[in-house]
């Protein structure tokens, strides 16, 4: 088929599956697998083929950035304990308990490595597509870990590849590879960073500093491959390092414009792959000889069992080395199980499997990679189509503590910067010669801001208080109608918290504003009539505190907008500082910073500020 074709089909697979999801109450990406599985049966979309250099620079750069961008860097620092040995020793572990499961059933071990090496590493992509799930903590170490794992598999598939070709692979071999991988693939993703910090410290223009931001996983990816280093780790490092210096890179404009058009391409990059997915694994299917497919699926079967069981037994035996939690015994089992099914497969062992050639120039045919191929497609499918519907019932079985840390650091940082807004209000006010009736206006909405904040922190806390005692009766047995009915009314807190706010929304008049007189009756008539003067409108308004005699609703209008802009950029210092001394974490700061952006674009205006 033609490339114009393949992207009509694979816009209207997408299209399907994102309509059709919902309303079979399953999740976007299992459904966009099972139309490429269907779409497989289909001889001439069958043959659609998906390079592994399409996978490798145009989906991971893109995808893994993204990804990057949006990963708590405090939760990267917390859980170091558990991503370090699950990122490294786990899919070393993971790779050669598959490799000797393949050669239980005949396969030569270095095609048996490949596969390995091509399965071991779950994918950041499908754990951020299925796992929104979980609660914020363990989402956060299992992305963090499918981060950063790419780097082991692709060491272990240049191994294996080597051990293909005949090559000696000594331990310096291994550990030089390790190094520079390692250290090659960090170092091309901070350089590429901090050159793109440099460039954009004074861009204003939105477009070129998105522009700039979307060359950088391309560039840093490029810059490792040049020095023989991992360029999904160069991907990573370079996310994190933009991730950490966005907000003084970067404007209200263009993060607005990124915050829409960043999560769409990835969607729909993430789409198609899931869709190429299917097809691929439907094109294997009927590529294979028809007296090896039952060996085949066995292998296949067996690999993923042996990769759930792996996962498994790993955290048990790292246990004691991890951070202890607060929770229970039991509680760190189910997380343990919810853990080992969250591990998906996805975008990176497709790419490695897809890598390994058919053929090298002379040395001859490389046998086994339609093995590899075929039973790495069969891990992703299985792992998408079980545990993908296993994990919510799963996660509701676990009954993981609500982590509500994000919520409440949410609330102490509008509080925090709204309140230090207002502390510094007569200052501001001098320092832009701002008149004392727009100075108090604007201290009277602040504090109307720290009211509604402290009313929806007090509502959420009782709540939360609520539900805990509801839980500690239900463990103890002691339940009854008084303490449900209790219960009930703490829920309905948050929504009286609420009122007031969606009271005072667009839908509401401000209080200042008494009433607007239209034209009388009789002017109606006259106008309707088209034989008496043109109706005329009489503003009877009332505002309080503004006397139009003295000052022009153009100086006050300037006023107000040069007073609030400075609020917001005490704000933004405030909520850095916040950041800086690790009270909120970086994903909370861009939530805030969305709602500031939002209100500097609506006083700047769009066009002015990009």
């Amino acid at each position: 088929m033609e490339g114009l074709e393949v992207t009509v089909l694979l816009g209207l697979a997408i299209l399907t599956g994102t309509a059709l999801a919902p309303r079979l109450r399953i999740a976007t990406p299992l459904m966009l697998v099972v139309i490429g599985l269907l779409l497989g049966f289909v001889p001439q979309l069958r043959d659609i083929q998906l390079p592994p250099e399409t996978v490798l620079l145009l989906f991971l750069p893109v995808m893994l950035f993204w990804e990057s961008l949006t990963t708590s860097l405090r939760a990267v620092r917390r859980s170091l304990r558990y991503i370090v040995p699950m990122s490294t020793l786990l899919v070393v572990a993971s790779a050669f308990a598959v490799a000797g499961i393949a050669t239980l059933f005949g396969v030569p071990f270095h095609t048996a490595l490949l596969l390995g090496a091509a399965v071991a590493p779950p994918d950041a992509t499908a754990v951020a597509a299925l796992g929104r799930l979980l609660p914020e903590r363990t989402f956060m170490k299992l992305k963090a870990e499918s981060l950063t794992n790419d780097g082991t598999a692709l060491v272990l598939y240049a191994i294996a590849l080597s051990l293909s070709l005949g090559e000696n692979v000594t331990g310096w071999s291994i550990t030089a590879m390790v190094l520079v991988s390692y250290l090659g693939g960090a170092a091309a993703g901070i350089a590429v960073a901090a050159l793109a910090y440099a460039g954009l410290r004074r861009a204003r223009h939105a477009l070129t500093i998105n522009i700039t931001l979307l060359l950088v996983p391309f560039a840093a990816f490029l810059v490792a491959e040049w020095i023989g280093a991992s360029g999904v780790l160069a991907v990573v490092f370079s996310g994190l390092v933009i991730a950490w210096s966005h907000s003084r890179i970067t404007t209200a404009t263009s993060r607005r414009q990124a915050s829409a058009a960043w999560p769409f391409g990835v969607f729909l990059l993430n789409g198609a792959l899931f869709v190429l997915i299917g097809l691929e694994v439907q094109f294997v299917v009927h590529d294979v000889p028809p007296r090896q497919i039952g060996m085949l699926l066995l292998i296949t079967l067996a690999t993923w069992a042996a990769l759930v069981v792996v996962r498994y037994l790993f955290q048990l035996l790292f246990a004691p080395f991890s951070r202890p939690p607060a929770a229970a015994t039991y509680s760190r089992h189910r997380a343990r199980v919810v853990s080992t099914v969250a591990g998906f497969r996805g975008a990176v062992s497709l790419a490695i499997a897809l890598s390994v050639p058919t053929s090298i120039a002379g040395i001859g045919e490389l046998t086994g990679r339609d093995i590899v191929v075929f039973v790495t497609g069969g891990v992703i499918l299985l792992s998408l189509l079980v545990q993908g519907p296993l994990l919510p019932a799963i996660t509701r079985w676990a009954r993981l503590p609500a982590d509500e840390t994000a919520a409440d650091e949410y609330e102490l940082a509008e509080r925090t910067i709204t309140g230090a807004a207002v502390a510094a209000i007569d200052d501001i006010a001098a320092e832009h010669g701002v008149s004392d009736a727009v100075r108090d206006r604007a201290r009277r909405e602040g504090y109307e801001m720290l009211e509604l904040s402290n009313a929806r922190a007090y509502a959420r806390q009782s709540a939360a208080d609520d539900a805990r005692i509801a839980e500690l009766e239900t463990a103890l047995g002691q339940t009854d109608a008084t303490g449900a009915g209790s219960g009930g009314t703490a829920e309905s807190d948050p929504s009286s918290a609420d009122a007031p706010a969606s009271t005072s929304g667009e839908g509401a008049a401000p209080a200042s504003v008494r009433r607007l007189v239209v034209p009388s009756a009789h002017d109606t008539g006259a106008a309707a009539g088209g034989s008496g003067p043109a109706a005329s409108l009489e503003m009877l308004a009332e505002s309080d505190g503004v006397d139009l005699t003295q000052r022009s609703p153009l100086t006050r209008f300037d006023e107000t907008m040069r007073l609030k802009l400075a609020l917001i950029d005490r704000k933004r210092t405030v909520l850095q500082r916040l950041r800086r001394e690790g009270t909120i974490d970086d994903l909370v700061v861009r939530r805030v910073e969305a709602r500031l952006d939002l209100d500097e674009l609506r006083l700047r205006g769009v066009d002015q500020t990009g």
